[in-house]
């Protein structure tokens, strides 16, 4: 029986080669999802291991935050930029949950998150979900709850505007951009529970920043966490 497995295994591999998810290359045995190389050169923040980090502190002087991490810095000549917009951009949506997958284990292993009760990701507007078929962050939600063991609830929070997408905007414009565009359709599914909002890319902020706002508006006794997948290198001042 393991003879045929690995017979049907070898010529899976023939037909439909692992390729790194970061530079494309060829996975040889032993490697998953992402090579050695590449898993080497990720720019990881370190952030869900420290309890004041940068992030946290730029949020909690708006919102009262209890944590926030992000993976890894978003460099802009770095090959772990496009594995962002393969699946922001290019359909590629099962990086984005390998990719939570990862985020949960870092947030995990922390020990700052164990006692979150469900992850809920920012949303899309319906007319934006249905012309790229899927939200991103609901895959990277759907990572991290799978390993932190905990629900998604993915419609206590709506985007009740179709706003443009950020990176068309400045830094100061994109304050302005989502102000008062989400919000708390089932506030009971939220209050009294430490939630985990979930996003892809970390820049300003204001996005977080106005779910944030939108939760603790209307959820009693809400606490509330963050974590994306990656934060800009440029806003947080990383030289790698």
């Amino acid at each position: 029986m393991s003879m045929l497995r690995n017979i049907i295994s070898d010529i899976l591999a023939l037909l439909f080669p692992r390729e790194c998810a970061v530079c494309g290359d060829l996975l040889v045995e032993g490697e998953e999802f992402v090579c050695t190389a590449c898993r080497f050169r990720i720019p990881m923040t370190g952030f869900a291991a420290q309890v004041d980090n940068p992030m946290k502190e730029r949020l909690s002087a708006l919102v009262p935050i209890t944590h926030a991490s992000a993976l890894f810095y978003f460099v802009a000549e770095s090959d772990w930029r496009r594995i962002v917009h393969d699946f922001k951009y290019r359909g590629r949506w099962n990086k984005a949950h390998r990719l939570g997958v990862w985020c949960g284990h870092t947030l995990l292993q922390s020990g700052n998150y164990q006692d979150v009760d469900i992850v809920v990701p920012v949303p899309l507007h319906l007319r934006k979900r249905l012309q790229r078929g899927y939200n991103q962050s609901d895959y990277i939600a759907d990572g991290i709850a799978s390993v932190l063991g905990v629900g998604v609830e993915h419609h206590a929070l709506v985007r009740k505007v179709n706003n443009e997408s950020q990176t068309r905007h400045s830094r100061n414009e994109r304050w302005g951009n989502v102000e008062g565009i989400f919000e708390v359709r089932k506030p009971e599914l939220l209050s009294g529970r430490h939630v985990l909002l979930v996003d892809d890319v970390f820049t300003t902020g204001a996005t977080v920043i106005a779910c944030c706002e939108a939760i603790f508006a209307v959820c009693e006794g809400v606490k509330v966490s963050v974590a994306t997948l990656s934060v800009s290198q440029k806003e947080f001042g990383f030289d790698r």
